[in-house]
């Protein structure tokens, strides 16, 4: 994702197009965590003028390919054409394997979608070990991973509009 510092998301703001298309797709699954991921998000897609954002809720992490996938699918029949896809949730680790498994199959599917569809995908799911280190990346020392995720996102859509 973007840096972290403000001074460091060196958007050329001119190249992107203001009434893109963004699509964020969050889980329920934690979503006092996601919501704040998602709330950084959107403050930052508005501070740099974007309006045109659709938000799909999706049950947990595992969801999020399927409903990206589907979403693009369907598109041309009820939706414009989107020109980013921006993926947020939060899968803690609990006493069983099954952290594992959803962080990988969340993980594939982002990066199967990015191989396959023509728009990206950006990877905004905390993978994290217990509630500190999603506070500390919800606004903490870390930043807001969700406005991280605004900032790739807008990025990618610059490259786009650049080349």
């Amino acid at each position: 994702m973007a840096a972290a510092n403000e001074n460091q998301y060196n958007l050329n703001a001119g190249i992107l197009p203001k009434d893109a298309c963004i699509v964020i797709v969050h889980t329920e699954w934690n979503f006092e965590i996601v919501k704040k991921l998602l709330d950084g998000c959107v403050a930052k897609l508005q501070e740099f003028g974007m309006k045109n954002y659709k938000i799909i809720s999706v049950p947990g992490a595992f969801e999020i390919p399927f409903a990206i996938k589907n979403f693009w699918n369907t598109y041309q029949n009820k939706f414009e054409k989107p020109q980013v896809f921006i993926a947020l949730g939060c899968v803690l680790r609990g006493d069983t394997p099954h952290f594992d498994y959803v962080c990988k199959a969340v993980t594939d599917g982002v990066l199967q979608l990015n191989l396959t569809l023509p728009v990206p995908t950006i990877f905004g799911v905390l993978t994290v070990d217990n509630q500190q280190q999603a506070d500390e990346r919800t606004g903490g020392i870390y930043g807001n991973k969700g406005a991280e995720a605004a900032v790739s996102a807008l990025k990618m859509i610059g490259i786009k509009y650049s080349i």
